[in-house]
């Protein structure tokens, strides 16, 4: 018969924090119940109160820390406990390291515990200086009395908080954002209602190439229509002489997506220059790239090392997006072959890989089980197989397709602990997992990137 007790909404208890979620949040465990407390640190002595409560878990609020964290930091953003962007800046730099190493150890003893207790988990890749590391900023528009805002929704609410500097942001684009906005209500342009859905600017978008210091500038409008356009263009353009690139993108659905399918360009030119280690990339308005450039290049020699290439193996790029991961293993490949659903994505990686004069990388529209298939049937094998899917981890199929294929080598970089974790159950029945390199990409947030080495087991 189980002890546990139902906790009803409003109850106080002691809590000891065990470790920390996979959302940032830490847990304890009262009267065999999972709780999860916004704020909490493993190790910590806390007295919470319950706000949620459902069949499986409850979530509650911190009173009191009875007996803090060495770890515990006051965290440097204003608006760091409605924000929700981040999820660690009461954790120093060091703890989240250590944390997110504790992330995916913890997702491997769930789904695959003989994995976590044979593989060799490294200590996390982190950065020098963990703060003001993302390139691109979208921050929405609103306004309050003659007043214009730009920054993020308050977590879990429809209130809007002005943001006008962001730790994580690179400074380039918080100042470009705050100055945009001033402009737009210096020049009384319409901005859009997320109620009555009324007004004309949504968001503004600003990407800054940190290797080059071109910026892009965009405004998401419901409308073509844009009334002052030479003058307000004019007076973006003063803001910094690193503006090389103003846009319009065209949004009329009610959606929480940022981008509608029209863009226009108001001034410069439509893409800027970035480059990536010794690859170069022109980034148009809704270019995929990586927001934390400095990071990437740490991530993608750890994929280059994973792969053991020698310059004559064939490697497959599943999920390959706008090619970056083979175009990078391409000079010591003797062949790239990449894949993706999206054919937007395929062009551009396409157009990378002859702008860098790859052309023994080539790229193909649809899923990485049907391409793998029938370059089996033509007799085409890779050596290397590398993935980086999206949060979802892989498709069921897609695994049962490397288990036939059987690369020597299958190179896992996820996002995801989780679902890393589960489709290790049936990747390790024909793999052996050399070792798992976690890396950080995104300090003060709960996520952690991983790349991970298997091996084809000798039968």
């Amino acid at each position: 018969m189980s002890d546990k007790v139902m906790m009803e909404i409003g109850q106080k208890f002691p809590l000891t924090i065990k470790r920390l979620g996979i959302n940032g949040e830490g847990v304890g465990f009262y009267k065999r119940n999972v709780v999860f407390v916004k704020g909490a640190l493993p190790g910590e002595e806390v007295t919470v109160k319950v706000s949620k409560v459902q069949r499986n878990f409850a979530e509650a609020d911190i009173l009191n820390v009875r007996k803090a964290s060495n770890y515990r930091q006051e965290p440097s953003c204003p608006v760091y406990n409605e924000c929700g962007g981040c999820q660690l800046q009461h954790l120093t730099y060091d703890g989240q390291l250590k944390e997110k190493r504790d992330m995916v150890v913890q997702s491997l003893e769930k789904y695959v515990k003989s994995v976590a207790e044979t593989t060799d988990i490294r200590p996390t890749i982190g950065m020098d200086n963990p703060w003001h590391y993302r390139n691109k900023s979208s921050f929405q528009v609103r306004k309050e009395g003659k007043r214009v805002y730009a920054g993020l929704y308050a977590e879990g609410t429809n209130k809007l908080l002005n943001i006008n500097d962001c730790a994580v942001q690179h400074p380039l684009t918080s100042k470009i954002t705050v100055a945009t906005r001033k402009i737009l209500q210096k020049l009384n342009i319409s901005i859009y209602d997320g109620k009555t859905l009324d007004g004309l600017v949504r968001t503004i978008v600003v990407r800054t190439a940190i290797h080059t210091g071109e910026t892009q500038v965009c405004l998401v409008t419901t409308r073509k229509d844009i009334p002052h356009k030479s003058e307000l263009v004019e007076r973006m353009l003063k803001i910094d002489p690193s503006i090389v690139s103003i846009t319009q993108n065209i949004n009329r659905d009610k959606t929480s997506l940022i981008f509608g399918d029209e863009t226009i360009i108001l001034h410069g030119k439509e893409t800027i220059h970035e480059n990536l280690g010794e690859l170069a990339f022109d980034l148009s308005t809704r270019a995929f790239f990586q927001l934390n450039p400095e990071q990437t290049v740490h991530l993608y020699d750890e994929i280059k090392k994973a792969a053991e290439l020698t310059g004559k193996e064939k490697v497959v790029d599943a999920y390959c997006g706008v090619g970056t991961i083979g175009l990078w293993l391409a000079p010591k490949a003797k062949e790239v072959r990449g894949m993706d659903v999206v054919p937007e994505s395929i062009e551009d990686a396409k157009k990378n890989a002859r702008n860098h004069g790859l052309k023994h990388a080539r790229y193909y529209t649809g899923t990485a089980e049907e391409w793998l298939a029938k370059w089996k049937r033509e007799g085409f094998i890779p050596d290397v197989v590398t993935v980086d899917p999206p949060r979802t981890g892989l498709a069921p199929s897609f695994i049962k397709t490397v288990m036939k294929i059987k690369p020597k080598r299958f190179v896992y970089t996820s996002c995801n602990p989780s679902t890393f974790a589960k489709d290790l159950q049936e990747l390790t029945k024909i793999y052996h997992m050399d070792y798992i390199q976690p890396v950080d990409m995104f300090p003060q947030t709960a996520r952690v990137e991983i790349v991970a080495k298997l091996t084809l087991k000798n039968k």
